[in-house]
């Protein structure tokens, strides 16, 4: 449990109440113009005083500029995955890239049912909507024809497409055991809710998601922490959360952050003032001080902050808030044969990918083979392990130098193409061109790491660092590329 360095998002949930449309869509272009990061909707299709969430987050869509748009959370039994993956990514299309998908296994059985939906008990509720995230992934990847055949859902040689812009992400609503899991190995965020999960539960729940995920070989700060909250401002401090003026509001949520990495507070909310003191208050005061609580030094004994070759802070590569950034154009709107050009960098990246997932196992392997040795046999595994040691380095050296050719091409080809292309594409391409130095740093650091390894295996440990140094900056940097260059290489008809 600790602060993970995202970004801090604050938003609105606002209650889908068809009576009160006109305050629903007023609410949200306020929230957009002062400041907010996020919309989250409620998504209730039984309730028959709601509006329909996707036809709600549509309108609120075409209605704001910035804001970032999600069901918090989809009513899955309700809501089949394929159409919901076709829905979701349409959305983010239409919106230029804003919307996130929320992700609820079903509540409310008895609503559920007379819509003529399933009646699942909690089990297949969990098994569902783990057939629903295969199910949504797919149909988001380019490829051939997708067949899957699970027990609630099942594909049968369906295309995949529209494709999203941007990586939507799947979080998903979970407080029990099982979901909590599920969420550990497959979701990109967790969202649980105040009312259901106060801030004093929140550490049990987040061991459970952080072991579950660390097993299924991921590292629990890829997971973003979005946590639904409801309070009231009042001019004294009370007891219990979220009761009292701007500053315990603020105090409260930067615990939060910092203790248990939670980086998204969507505020239920009904009241245009209350919204104003959350955006102008509330939020500036909360990223201010776990800023400044990030920025500190070490205390002593703590284990320092790894820095990549020169010095920097690893925090400072991955800094999103510097990057520049493009207006985001509809990459649908190009031809098939366009879209395919643009994303034949996606299919590069793809596998630097499956090479660095390559590099972890076999680190891990030779980690456990030195956690096996047994006394009788120390001899013979020191002498496998020496052997493991120099796989692992050649592997590491064969990757770091294929990755070095990847970033030379685009440095000495595609950059300058795209920039001479597109002239307003010039701070990307220097952004990006940067982001390569800082590789290149980090891949000596490594090569360096090994070779001490191979002189002391007990320094293992420094590979491990280093390893999941480059992991965090390489995909942070391939993931920043395919945002800004896909739809551009696409448009402009680019040969990479």
């Amino acid at each position: 449990m600790a602060d993970f360095g995202h970004e801090l998002w604050f938003g609105a949930f606002l209650t889908p109440d068809a009576a009160g449309h006109h305050r629903i869509v007023r609410q949200a272009v306020l929230a957009d113009e002062i400041g907010l990061d996020v919309i989250g909707v409620q998504d209730h299709p039984y309730q028959p005083s709601f509006l329909d969430t996707w036809t709600l987050l549509a309108t609120l869509a075409g209605r704001t500029e910035r804001v970032r748009l999600f069901p918090d959370v989809v009513n899955l039994p309700l809501r089949p995955p394929a159409v919901l993956a076709r829905a979701a990514a349409s959305l983010d299309i239409l919106s230029g890239g804003r919307v996130e998908l929320g992700l609820g296994s079903g509540a409310f059985w008895d609503g559920i049912a007379a819509m003529g939906g399933p009646r699942r008990s909690p089990g297949e509720a969990v098994d569902a909507l783990e057939e629903a995230v295969a199910v949504l992934r797919a149909l988001w990847t380019p490829g051939e024809r997708v067949r899957l055949d699970g027990r609630h859902y099942r594909l049968d040689g369906a295309r995949p497409g529209p494709f999203p812009p941007h990586p939507i992400g799947l979080w998903i609503g979970a407080y029990k055991r099982r979901m909590l899991e599920l969420t550990g190995r497959l979701g990109d965020g967790w969202v649980p809710s105040s009312g259901y999960a106060a801030p004093g539960e929140l550490g049990a729940m987040s061991e459970i998601l952080d072991a579950a995920a660390e097993r299924a070989g991921r590292d629990p700060g890829e997971i973003r922490r979005v946590y639904n909250i409801d309070g009231r401002f009042s001019a004294a401090a009370r007891e219990g959360f979220l009761d009292g003026p701007p500053a315990v509001w603020a105090e409260q949520l930067t615990e939060l952050a910092l203790r248990h990495g939670m980086s998204v507070f969507v505020l239920a909310v009904d009241d245009d003032r209350d919204l104003k003191v959350f955006a102008e208050e509330v939020a500036p005061a909360v990223r201010e001080a776990v800023t400044r609580e990030r920025g500190r030094p070490p205390e002593a004994g703590a284990e320092a902050p790894i820095r990549v070759a020169g010095g920097t802070p690893a925090g400072a590569v991955l800094d999103e808030s510097t990057r520049p950034r493009l207006p985001k154009r509809d990459i649908a709107a190009l031809t098939p044969q366009q879209q395919a050009n643009g994303r034949r960098l996606v299919l590069i990246h793809d596998h630097l990918r499956r090479e660095l997932t390559q590099i972890k196992d076999a680190l891990e392997q030779v980690a456990a083979g030195r956690s096996d040795a047994a006394a009788l046999r120390s001899m013979i595994n020191e002498l496998t392990m020496r052997q493991n040691y120099w796989t692992l380095g050649t592997f590491c050296a064969s990757y770091c130098r294929l990755l070095t050719t990847h970033h030379t091409i685009e440095d000495e080809h595609m950059f300058p193409m795209l920039a001479s292309a597109q002239e307003s594409l010039a701070p990307v391409v220097a952004r990006l061109e940067q982001e390569h130095e800082v590789i290149a740093g980090v891949l000596t650091e490594l090569d360096a790491a090994l070779v001490a390894m191979i002189e002391d295996p007990d320094r293992l440990d420094g590979v491990r660092d280093q390893v999941d140094l480059l992991s965090d900056v390489l995909l942070s940097h391939l993931s920043y590329e395919e945002e800004e260059l896909v739809e551009p290489i696409a448009r402009l008809n680019l040969d990479i």
